[in-house]
This record gives structure tokens, C-alpha cells and sequence, in this order.
């Protein structure tokens, strides 16, 4: 039987991010469908079986997604059929499972995109835009 690993989910209107929680995966095998579609299996360090499929809110576009593995997770990059702010990650109203949270580390708000950069930097790190003010009394 297989487990689930702990997934953090953000979003941006052209992308959803998805961080698999899983250190020193093998076996890592990902795959989406232009329907919405995602299914990640991998093997974990102690040869356990890791496995899940999520029916996302809309259509992606499999040819822009992008994976990006490191020593403590798997980074995914989901490219949008089509531009515009999902009300959640799923397609159910239900509930999301136990295993599925919200990454606050790298969450933006519509009307924070602008000013935050792209998450699929080498580094892997999200990266905040600081912009200079004064304050005047």
C-alpha cells in the first residue's frame, strides 16, 4: 500500500506550484494530462511506495510542466491552459486531504503578482521584490 507525501500547493494566474515533500526520493515519476490531471509516484528513502492523483481546478498544459528535483523535495511546475486565478487547487468543493496544505511561503494574491518574481528560479527559493519608501511626518 502506498502512502502519500505532504504536498504545498501556490498558485499565480499562469502557474501552480507544487512542493512534494519527500527527501531522497527515487524513482520519481510525474505525470499531467491536458485535463487536469497530476500524478506523482516516487520511492521513498526506505523503499516505501509514495503515490497520489489530484484532479486539478482546470486544464493544464502538459508540455509546460516542470519538474525540479532536490535533496529534501520535488518543485513542480504546472503550466495553465489558460490565464486566471483558480478558486482552489481541486476541481472537488470537498475538502482538500489531511496531506494537501497551502504553502504561505510562496503564496501571492492577484493583486500581489506584479511585484513578486518567478518562483522557478535556480536556487529554488521564492524571492521577494522589496521596493524603497520614505515616510514623511
Amino acid at each position: 500500500m502506498s502512502r502519500h507525501p505532504e504536498v504545498l500547493w501556490a498558485q499565480r494566474s499562469d502557474k501552480v506550484y507544487l512542493t512534494v515533500a519527500l527527501p531522497d526520493a527515487k524513482d520519481i515519476n510525474i505525470k499531467c494530462e491536458p485535463e487536469g490531471s497530476f500524478s506523482f509516484s516516487a520511492i521513498g528513502v526506505q523503499g516505501e511506495p509514495f503515490h497520489f492523483t489530484l484532479d486539478l481546478y482546470g486544464p493544464i498544459t502538459p508540455d509546460g510542466c516542470k519538474t525540479k528535483v532536490g535533496l529534501r523535495n520535488i518543485l513542480c511546475s504546472i503550466q495553465k491552459d489558460q490565464k486566471g486565478w483558480w478558486k482552489r487547487l481541486l476541481k472537488t468543493e470537498e475538502k482538500p486531504a489531511p496531506y494537501i496544505k497551502v504553502d504561505w511561503n510562496k503564496w501571492c494574491d492577484e493583486d500581489e503578482e506584479d511585484t513578486t518574481s518567478d518562483l522557478a528560479s535556480d536556487d529554488g527559493d521564492a524571492a521577494v521584490n522589496l521596493t524603497p519608501y520614505t515616510i514623511e511626518y
